[in-house]
């Protein structure tokens, strides 16, 4: 039974990371967590941000009632009518680049008092070129997705796909992290290609959804480092598995049944509270049955 984590690791999922806000707030009302790093990838490094921008059950409430608003009349997620003409089809680049200059707005100074936040990137192999490197990495990812089904996938790593993390705290601004938030989380078509130092980037997932790559073992001879890894969408394991890697205990810890939203789905925001409802209720389940605490 384990009560502190020292590093925190929450996978890419879009929406689906409500799951991981709800899980985390309550592990924290019955156990202060004081974490010395996070790890995250696309929208779980929203998510690690908003923990410390906007903490606890009032943050979430915050962003939950900012997107209730903000997509009160987005009906569709695709505009097909804009197909030929300038307006983007997909709107979910611009909705979700001013959430996050909402929900995290102000809370720059808070993120850079906190534990490190460390976000991942897909860096593209140069030797397919930006735009063909989009279209092999993001068939590759969801080949492996669908039919494979790994918790940690290695076809993107495979054909040239490599992590690059970079720390929230190093970003110069408040605007700064917001970009490299939305290349964090870049899936075409829902979003441009995103370059970053003239290299084209793409959602970190296209790596490994699951950033335990960027963990930071303990020293040999020390205790290991405990780990909480949360996910964002069932796989085939128990809700609740150990992994022991030298110098690291990972915790996984999955939702108990899909999320009721997915991860690009605008046109039903009423499913973003559930999905937040349905962590809280998971993590009350872990307390009482004795996984955590």
């Amino acid at each position: 039974m384990i009560s502190q984590f020292d590093q925190v690791v929450l996978a890419g999922g879009g929406n689906r990371c409500w799951w991981q806000a709800g899980f985390w707030h309550v592990l924290n009302e019955k156990i202060p967590q004081t974490p010395k790093k996070l790890i995250a990838i696309s929208a779980g490094a929203a998510t690690a941000c908003l923990f410390y921008a906007r903490p606890g059950k009032s943050g979430a409430e915050w962003g939950l009632n900012y997107y209730a608003h903000a997509l009160e009349k987005v009906r569709k997620n695709a505009n097909w009518a804009n197909l030929f003409s300038s307006d983007p089809v997909f709107p979910h680049h611009q909705i979700y680049r001013t959430a996050l200059k909402n929900i995290l707005g102000g809370g720059f100074d808070l993120i850079k008092r906190g534990p490190e936040i460390e976000i991942g990137l897909a860096k593209t192999p140069a030797w397919l070129g930006p735009r063909l490197s989009v279209a092999v990495g993001l068939t590759v990812y969801n080949l492996e997705k669908y039919f494979k089904k790994s918790l940690h996938p290695t076809l993107g790593k495979t054909i040239g796909f490599t992590r690059e993390f970079i720390r929230a705290q190093d970003c110069s601004s408040e605007d700064d992290l917001i970009e490299l938030i939305l290349q964090s989380s870049c899936t075409p078509p829902f979003t441009p290609v995103m370059y970053r130092g003239g290299q084209a980037v793409l959602d970190g997932g296209l790596v490994d959804n699951v950033p335990i790559d960027g963990l930071s073992p303990a020293p040999e001879g020390m205790p290991r480092s405990e780990v909480l890894v949360l996910l964002t969408r069932r796989y085939s394991q128990p809700d609740y598995l150990i992994k022991e890697l030298p110098g690291l205990r990972l915790t996984y810890v999955q939702p108990s049944r899909p999320v009721p939203i997915s991860s690009w789905d605008y046109a039903h925001h009423e499913l973003m509270p559930l999905t937040y409802q349905q962590g809280r209720a998971d993590a009350e389940t872990a307390f009482s049955g004795g996984l955590l605490g």
